[in-house]
């Protein structure tokens, strides 16, 4: 995709939503950061579901080591692999107090050294709670990435450097969320829906024409 269309492409999504956000719900840093670790393989409806009644009575790493890993279990027993996540939730709430004076790091390193905790959740905290441009490629954005050829590549890093190149520095810090919302309700993975897509005219997609009159 030429950079005509890529501006022209962000541009649109980003009239039709100004103020995008992420459909997780949090109440602060850390509680972002537990439903970002959450959330791998696993809804944001369902985490919500989940940690709504979590963050009520818990949003900070002491509160969590005080309420344990049994009870954090019953929280979050509804979803995917919440054994694993449930122990590394409270590992890294634990490191949190011990390096961090129980903040969360602004700081991609760190918070990649914390269990759980990979690049894609890292950059989502780091735009979502400190507004840094970063950019989390989860399974919508990869796809979207080579299927509109917005950012084509063989690896979620190499789409997300890609798009850290490609699109205008003025609209960097939101794309992570109008690509990933665009990506999970409109260029679907198995059936994109090219009848609503507001962005058709600068994709790329060699079969959006077949899918538009579908």
């Amino acid at each position: 995709m030429k950079p005509d269309a890529v501006r022209a492409f962000i541009a649109r999504l980003a009239e039709i939503n100004p103020e995008p956000k992420t459909e997780l719900e949090f109440v602060n840093a850390y509680t972002l950061l537990v439903a970002v670790a959450l959330s791998a393989q696993a809804t944001d409806v369902g985490v919500n579901r989940a940690t709504r009644p979590l963050f009520a009575l818990v949003d900070t790493p002491q509160k969590m080591l005080a309420l344990g890993e049994e009870k954090l279990r019953d929280y979050i027993k509804t979803i995917g692999l919440f054994n694993t996540k449930a122990k590394n939730v409270m590992a890294l709430s634990q490191i949190l107090v011990d390096r961090h004076g129980g903040e969360v790091p602004e700081d991609r390193e760190a918070l990649e050294a914390l269990p759980g905790v990979g690049r894609k959740t890292a950059n989502v905290v780091l735009n979502v709670a400190f507004g840094q441009s970063t950019m989390a490629v989860d399974t919508h954005i990869f796809r979207l990435g080579n299927r509109t050829g917005i950012a084509p590549g063989k690896t979620t890093l190499a789409v997300e450097l890609g798009l850290l190149k490609r699109l205008p520095p003025e609209y960097l810090r939101d794309s992570h969320h109008w690509l990933i919302l665009h990506g999970r309700y409109i260029c679907k993975a198995r059936k994109p829906d090219c009848n609503r897509c507001p962005v058709y005219e600068p994709c790329n997609f060699p079969d959006k024409a077949r899918y538009r009159t579908a």
